[in-house]
């Protein structure tokens, strides 16, 4: 089972505020427990909302939105990928997650389940996506 802990946006994040030493420390130090145990599949911050951009699809056509975006609480400062062997391991490991902006101030992290081929109905459209990642690897 892959689960990604989301790390919500705070204005400061969105400000392009880069984290004291102190955090960058804490978080290598529950990443590195994470590779040791075997269940990181990926971790990274992402930069500010000003640096990318959406695209909308309404009616047929696609619109290219450029950031900053705002509601800050609405967007993911980074994220980390996880593999483990049922939603009660991954839920001990997001209890262990680091304050994500430092042990005094607000902050939100997210889990979420991600799909797994086997979750959608067999069929050719499947084993193409999974043909895919065979391949990836």
């Amino acid at each position: 089972m892959r689960f990604m802990i989301l790390v919500k946006a705070t204005a400061a994040s969105e400000a392009g505020v880069m984290p004291e030493a102190s955090l960058m420390a804490a978080m290598g130090a529950y990443h590195q427990e994470l590779a040791k145990a075997g269940v990181l599949l990926d971790a990274t911050g992402l930069q500010p909302s000003s640096k990318g951009w959406r695209l909308r699809y309404s009616g047929g056509q696609r619109t290219v939105v450029d950031g900053p975006f705002t509601e800050a609480k609405e967007l993911i400062a980074g994220y980390t990928l996880i593999q483990v062997r049922s939603r009660e391991e991954a839920m001990e490991w997001a209890r262990r997650y680091p304050a994500p902006f430092g042990e005094h101030a607000d902050g939100e992290i997210e889990v979420r389940q991600l799909f797994e081929l086997d979750d959608f109905e067999p069929g050719e459209e499947r084993e193409k996506f999974r043909d895919l990642d065979a391949n990836r690897r």
